[in-house]
């Protein structure tokens, strides 16, 4: 089996003021994404995640076999499979890491 390579994700909401006018059924995807999420991390693949300060975009750092497995992941992330979010995918290497 190959190693496990990782790759970084930028989400960027549809509006700059995303996280304070979200509506109702935006609220409900946001809160499915974070759950998607979670359950990746307790998978072993998301590595982090989160929101750039001001809710411009969000980054996650995902371990996957290959950018097509990662583009998979990515795409079925519920923000990103209802429209909500615009991605970016990019292979990284973690060169450092905080235990």
């Amino acid at each position: 089996m190959d190693e496990k390579k990782h790759f970084i994700c930028i989400k960027k909401p549809p509006r700059e003021n995303f996280a304070e006018t979200m509506t109702p059924e935006e609220s409900q995807i946001m809160s499915q994404h974070f759950l998607y999420l979670k359950d990746l991390m307790e998978k072993g693949i998301l590595v982090l995640a989160g929101p750039e300060i001001s809710g411009r975009f969000g980054v996650s750092i995902y371990e996957a076999e290959s950018i097509e497995h990662a583009k998979e992941l990515i795409a079925n992330d519920p923000s990103v499979k209802k429209g909500l979010m615009k991605t970016e995918i990019y292979p990284f290497r973690i060169s450092l890491l905080r235990k």
